[in-house]
């Protein structure tokens, strides 16, 4: 059995990785990304280099430059400059899962836009104009009900693990 610093069976955290990332998988999660993400979250520190990655998960530079320029695209991971190097390390955040929903009310807010427009193109009154009313309405309850449930949790996080 091989340990890390932590004392920790390495091919047990190496399952874990690839068992929570064919979870994100299944869930939508392009796999590259979901790979990595997963290491991120599971390493101590919350930051693997770009090199660290590729050793981890056995994947070429390529690969890791991929997947993290996705899960920075979803404001899942940041890219950070190591001071005096020109090499990045990525992080992800103790409350990341809060990041990438509240970002989505931006997409949230343009479908919204782009809904209305299809209302008044179609006619509220038509079935396609209602359908499109119909699915308005739900996004808009939706963001509503995740900006609500954000703040619920802002607060029961600083309950349960106090204030960063």
């Amino acid at each position: 059995m091989t340990t890390d610093a932590m004392g920790r069976d390495q091919e047990a955290v190496s399952k874990f990785v690839e068992s929570f990332a064919a979870q994100l998988v299944e869930a939508g999660m392009q796999r590259m990304p979901a790979r990595i993400f997963a290491a991120l979250l599971s390493s101590d520190s919350g930051t693997l280099t770009s090199a660290e990655l590729g050793e981890q998960l056995q994947v070429s530079p390529a690969a890791v430059s991929g997947g993290v320029r996705y899960l920075a695209q979803q404001h899942m991971v940041a890219r950070e400059r190591e001071p005096g190097s020109r090499r990045e390390r990525y992080r992800v955040h103790s409350n990341q899962w809060y990041e990438a929903l509240t970002n989505r009310e931006a997409v949230l807010k343009r479908w919204e836009g782009a809904l209305r427009e299809g209302v008044s193109s179609l006619g509220a009154d038509t079935p396609a104009g209602r359908r499109m009313a119909e699915t308005l309405a739900f996004f808009e309850f939706v963001d509503g009900e995740i900006a609500e449930m954000m703040e619920r949790w802002r607060v029961h996080r600083d309950e349960l693990f106090g204030r960063d």
